[in-house]
């Protein structure tokens, strides 16, 4: 039930792309992520990360990845279960309002 919600919301998204990836934008995707999979451990600031985890579009372990690697003491990293990509967007309310309340007090407790 969940998942065709999802979907019917995506479809109504004025800024979804529904095409097919053109070769040239994958493999500069590609060359991108490569690019910034050697340089994780060169993250030294406070690190707040943020995915949901029912994501179809990122795999939550690639930000389980950038929290693993990432060289900072200071990281936090939340999965919230049941939300998609957008975890501020076309979730339900109750769901945004725990992301926006997470951000809000880890900013406090870096202020």
């Amino acid at each position: 039930m969940i998942t065709s919600v999802f979907a019917s919301q995506c479809e109504y998204n004025a800024i979804s792309y529904n095409d097919q990836m053109r070769l040239r934008t994958a493999v500069e995707l590609l060359k991108a992520t490569k690019d910034i999979e050697s340089q994780l451990e060169k993250i030294s600031s406070p690190l707040l990360i943020l995915h949901g985890a029912a994501d179809q579009v990122t795999d939550p372990h690639v930000s389980q990845f950038l929290y693993e690697k990432a060289n900072t003491k200071d990281k936090t990293l939340k999965l919230y279960e049941g939300a998609y990509h957008s975890i501020l967007e076309g979730e339900p309310d109750d769901r945004i309002s725990t992301a926006i309340k997470d951000i809000i007090s880890w900013l406090d407790s870096h202020c």
